[in-house]
């Protein structure tokens, strides 16, 4: 894993605590009235999440060098018609 990822990783879990934070606190709601307890709970497990996400699914935003990051083999095209001539 790159840095470029490590440091899209970060942004995105950074966003995700504060979106949560901000999603928890209403409109109407004043600052003095929050939960702060259950909504940091959230807002931490929400990004623990988003952190998981990351590690198993990726970045859309980062490219990655097609070897380093999935070692699957591209198939043949000869493959290919072979599966689909078999159907």
């Amino acid at each position: 894993m790159t840095k470029a990822f490590w440091k899209a990783t970060l942004i995105r879990c950074l966003r995700t605590f504060l979106t949560t934070i901000l999603g928890v606190w209403t409109a109407g709601t004043l600052i003095t009235e929050i939960d702060w307890k259950a909504t940091l709970m959230a807002a931490f497990s929400t990004t623990v999440y988003i952190f998981i996400v990351c590690l198993v699914g990726g970045l859309p935003e980062v490219e990655y060098e097609k070897d380093a990051y999935m070692n699957y083999p591209e198939p043949e095209d000869s493959e290919v018609e072979d599966d689909v001539n078999e159907q």
